[in-house]
């Protein structure tokens, strides 16, 4: 990660880490590097989520891209994966989502997009944080008429709910979906473009207040998406999170449909369409063992990365894959989108779903989940990293037995947190007292011999 760029732009607690001034200074120098080239003033689309700092941020971040003579087309509240879409689509040289993405309400966040709709590379990242932190490069500032200048565009939001309905291969009428709009980004997009499809949609959390964005709802909280599901009786559930580039599902019974398991239901759909390049799909290292004996069994051959969709878009992009993404219900569909678009994603699922005829739960049990067991061992930052604890003898012993032990039934993945001093111990199996007790115990052995 760099000094301001982090797996997913720059985030913090807003007003206090990701300050006004720092967003002047990103708008800035984000302009000036991306920014297009020619006689015409060059174009940032800048969008934001629900959350109470957004306004604040938007104003020191476009006050910036027109201070190098940008024009800074406002979106105002628009999910992430519109704003990857319309740079494309409508085409403007960047994109700017302000967002925290499922974080709590007091943080924030500022991310970037190229004109070609991508997250931006790590040179890229490293130069716009050369210019602020370093002032590596000087930034003339225009007079006159030379001076950027903002526009509002309150049509775009209905551009992308076009392009989402427009995804589908038919309709959705006599569908029941209940959707949780995490008091966010979706809360604009989400039953607009489900009603435009034809479905009959039933809607919690969609009415934000600036500070309830995430609050016990959403992707990260499925409780009351799943009671709300089997109270109205609806043939599937989708949870989105604040930005909606990530979304989960919940079947007819309140059963949880995953990323995996998200995944598996599209992309067993596209092979048997003919548009599974290679029959493959691209996931996470922490994607369940599952997912992973489902490929095995379907002919579906799963890629693994490390975590986070950066490295899986990388790997897509790389080998020409058109569908990967994470646990989490952070999917990619390249067939559609350059990021992950929870609203598309759902869309393609209830898609899926109808043309099946199948229940959601019927599709879903394709996938047997394995048992997964993660526990945290605090130990010393210094210490957490793999060249570093696997100096120690015991250490190396226990993982060895414990990977001997559950190689043909099952996985041992050691990770060490990228911002705590933890390392995180998952352990997946049949039997969930075995791999519970086994991860304690190895959790046990960090924390003794690495504090």
């Amino acid at each position: 990660m760099g000094r301001l760029f982090g797996t997913d732009g720059v985030r913090g607690v807003a007003n206090k880490e990701l300050t006004p001034e720092l967003a002047f200074k990103i708008g800035k120098a984000g302009a000036y590097v991306l920014a297009g080239s020619g006689d015409r003033k060059p174009r940032i689309l800048v969008g934001r989520d629900t959350r109470i700092s957004g306004g604040l941020l938007e104003s020191a971040l476009v006050a910036g891209i027109c201070s190098v003579g940008a024009e800074a087309v406002i979106a105002g509240v628009i999910p992430t994966p519109a704003i990857a879409h319309l740079v494309r689509s409508e085409g403007f040289d960047a994109g700017v989502m302000i967002s925290a993405s499922h974080n709590t309400f007091e943080h924030n966040g500022i991310k970037y997009f190229s004109g070609t709709g991508y997250k931006l590379s790590d040179e890229i990242e490293e130069r716009i944080e050369a210019i602020i932190l370093d002032g590596a490069e000087e930034i003339h500032a225009p007079t006159h008429e030379n001076i950027g200048h903002i526009t509002y565009d309150n049509t775009l939001v209905d551009k992308y709910i076009e392009f989402a309905e427009s995804t589908c291969g038919g309709e959705l009428s006599g569908m029941k979906i209940a959707i949780d709009c995490a008091n966010g980004a979706s809360s604009v997009t989400a039953e607009k473009a489900l009603k435009g499809l034809g479905a009959d949609v039933v809607v919690i959390n969609n009415k934000p207040d600036g500070t309830n964005i995430n609050a016990g709802c959403g992707s990260t909280h499925l409780e009351a998406l799943t009671e709300f599901v089997k109270k109205s009786g609806a043939d599937l559930g989708l949870a989105f999170d604040g930005d909606a580039d990530r979304v989960l599902a919940v079947d007819e019974n309140g059963g949880i449909i995953d990323g995996d398991r998200i995944m598996t239901i599209i992309a067993l759909d596209m092979k048997e369409n003919g548009k599974l390049p290679d029959n493959t799909i691209v996931a996470t290292v922490m994607s369940n063992l599952g997912f992973f004996v489902m490929g095995k069994e379907y002919g579906i051959n799963i890629k693994r990365t490390k975590v986070g969709d950066r490295y899986v878009l990388e790997e897509m992009l790389a080998h020409n894959h058109k569908i990967g993404g994470e646990q989490s219900g952070h999917v990619i569909l390249l067939e559609h989108n350059t990021t992950g678009d929870g609203l598309v994603t759902g869309i393609q699922l209830a898609d899926v779903i109808k043309r099946s005829g199948k229940k959601a739960s019927e599709l879903a049990g394709i996938m047997q989940i394995y048992p997964q067991v993660l526990i945290n061992a605090s130990v010393k930052n210094e210490l957490k990293n793999e060249e570093n604890y696997m100096k120690f003898p015991e250490i190396r012993e226990a993982i060895a037995e414990l990977e001997k032990e559950f190689a043909d039934d099952g996985r041992v993945l050691i990770r060490p947190s990228g911002t705590e001093p933890l390392v995180r111990v998952m352990i997946e199996g049949r039997d969930v007292e075995l791999i519970t007790r086994r991860a304690r115990e190895l959790a046990d052995l960090f924390e003794e011999k690495l504090n």
